[in-house]
Formats: C-alpha cells, structure tokens, sequence
C-alpha cells in the first residue's frame, strides 16, 4: 500500500463572525504534504497562515471542509496527533522554572518522560548550556529553541511550526535549519513550516504554498516554480537586432549593453539558436534564477515583508 499522505487538507475555510459582520480567513484551501518532506507555508501577515495550523491542530474548527493527518480526519480521530509536535505562535513556557524542568513537567504531563532524551534534545537545539537557567532569563530565540526540544519531546512523526526561527539570529537561524532539513533526511520526519524568512525557506523546504488573502495562490515545488521564473541575461552584438529577433518569442528588456530575456532555463538552446541563425555574435549569456522572495512578491502583489 502506498504510503499515506501526513497533511490533506480539503477546501478548508473558516469564517468569524455572522451574517454581514463576518470575516473569511480561509477560503476553501486545499494542498497535500508527503510523509517525510518539509514544506513551507508562506503568506502575509494576516493571510491566514496561523488560522490554517491551528486548524490543522484541532486547535479551532473550521467553518468547513476537512483536515487529515495520515488518512485520519483529524475532527473525528483526535487521538491521530500523539503523532504530532508543534510550536503555535511564540513558545511559551514558566518562567519561574529552568528550561529543562519545563521539558521535564512537560514529558510527565505527556506520560513519556525520559531524562536521556532531554538532555539529546537540548544539546541538539544549542540549550545544553543554558537549560538549567529559569526561562525568565531567556532571549526570544532561546524560547523557540526550548520550543522545538518541547516538540519533539515525544518523537513525533510530523512537526507542525509557525515562525520557529522568531528571535534567532543568522547562526541560530542556520543551525535551525540544518536541524529541521536533518529531521527529515535522517529519521524520516515530515515539517510543516510556516515562515516569513523567505530565504530560509527557499534553502530547507521541498515544497511551498503561498496564501494571500485566505487563498492558495501558488503551490509546488521550490524548483520547479522557481525554474519557470528564470530569466536569460545575454550581450550580443548588434543587441537592436537581437532584442528584434528574440522578441518575436520572448519579452526582451535591456539592462545598459545586456539584454534581460524573460525565458525558462529550457529556452537557452533556442535562444542560442535564433541569434546565431541570424547572424547576431552572442558574447555571453548567464541564467538568473528567481529567488523565492521575488516569486512571492509576485504572487502576493505585495512590496512588504511576510
């Protein structure tokens, strides 16, 4: 049997509020996320992202459609999340208590305490120095740190995070994301991450969906979406001639003595062709990828940060 899906959520929506007064947050999304991939959820602030995991929790319910975690529908089979960890929003924690007691009653309440898998855990976070602080004492990146060890308190199979990196720096940020991309290549865990650090995400996830508005407006993989958005930078000589001729096929800018062809990677052979048939001398040409910041602008229409 094929292995099944660890996310499925379908035309899920959810409206606050009655009548004239209500607000849609979500509007009919639907995506899939294959056991072991990590994949990320982007949007705008108040696109629906947060409203989207706690869904997905069973933290709220939704005004309709469905949420399945490993073909289990998550309204009628709550018992399917013993297999999930999360961090929702900023970790929170008591700050009277040091970090690791805060795993430590955490485990208890869980009934799957064990004292070794602590200490792994917050070694492999970067707490192991700095857990036997009360968590009063601790930074915003350290809390998130604290919350990833909670999350995998219970070596859950999916991980779902919104903003796991918030209040980390570049490092912190990095060993986060070499961490979360080794969850899934090592031991086989599935992450559902929601981020505005576009590059980040661009660098630790398979697939992506991007919501605007409460609507999926862009989903796939990171490749292959940003390989179509790809643009072709060449200098030929003369470049009146070649803008003529390629423009015939492609939209063609000039950038000073370059010209910008708007093509997919694919399309270079072609472009080659076309210019060398007409006997415009080709000097250079260089493939410039679109980063995933750039696709998400354009998808979302926005000149803001996530």
């Amino acid at each position: 049997m094929p292995t099944p899906a660890a996310v499925r959520i379908e035309n899920l929506a959810k409206t606050y509020g009655r009548g004239s007064r209500g607000v849609q947050a979500v509007k009919d999304v639907s995506l899939e996320v294959q056991a072991g991939q990590v994949y990320g959820f982007l949007g705008p602030n108040g696109a629906g992202k947060t409203t989207t995991i706690r869904m997905l929790l069973d933290l709220i319910r939704p005004t309709r459609g469905a949420v399945y975690l490993y073909d289990r529908l998550v309204r009628r089979d709550p018992a399917v999340l013993r297999r999930v960890g999360a961090i929702v929003e900023d970790a929170t924690f008591y700050g009277f208590l040091t970090g690791r007691r805060n795993l430590e009653v955490l485990a208890r309440i869980g009934n799957h305490y064990d004292r070794r898998r602590i200490d792994v855990l917050l070694e492999q976070v970067g707490l192991a120095g700095r857990a036997d602080r009360p968590v009063r004492s601790f930074s915003t990146g350290m809390k998130q740190r604290l919350g990833l060890a909670a999350a995998l308190l219970d070596d859950p199979d999916l991980l779902i995070l919104d903003e796991p990196t918030n209040g980390l720096d570049p490092a912190g940020i990095q060993e986060v994301r070499t961490f979360l991309r080794g969850l899934a290549d090592e031991q086989g865990k599935t992450v559902f991450l929601s981020s505005h650090l576009l590059g980040e995400v661009e660098q630790v996830c398979d697939r992506v969906a991007i919501i605007s508005e409460g609507e999926i407006v862009r989903e796939g993989a990171v490749r292959e979406l940003l390989s179509r958005q790809s643009q072709v930078r060449l200098v030929a000589a003369p470049p009146e001639q070649a803008a003529a001729v390629l423009g015939e096929r492609w939209t063609v800018s000039r950038e000073g003595e370059a010209l910008l062809v708007h093509a997919a990677r694919e399309d270079a052979p072609a472009i080659v062709r076309c210019l060398v048939e007409q006997g415009v001398d080709l000097f250079e040409l260089t493939i410039q990828r679109q980063s995933l910041e750039e696709y998400f602008l354009a998808a979302t229409g926005e000149g803001r940060d996530v």
